[in-house]
């Protein structure tokens, strides 16, 4: 009985950092996304002369492309 219990607690436990590493590539997709579209808007707008124009369409798009990793992300682990 023992052993079966033992058992049960390391699947539960395996699902749970499972759960915990799915939940945290999800956070670190939409925030890697967004800044990495934010400073290269930063840097084109401080070489072209255009702020803030460029950082706010490039922080646009950033988080366009974290809804659509969020979507894929989703649709692998289904």
């Amino acid at each position: 009985m023992t052993t079966e219990h033992n058992g049960k607690r390391k699947g539960r436990s395996r699902e749970t950092w499972q759960a915990l590493a799915f939940f945290s590539q999800i956070g670190v997709t939409m925030v890697g996304t967004v800044l990495i579209g934010v400073l290269l808007g930063k840097y084109l707008d401080s070489l072209f002369d255009t702020k803030p124009w460029l950082t706010l369409v490039f922080s646009f798009l950033g988080a366009g492309a974290a809804i659509k990793a969020l979507f894929s992300i989703s649709s692998e682990k289904h």
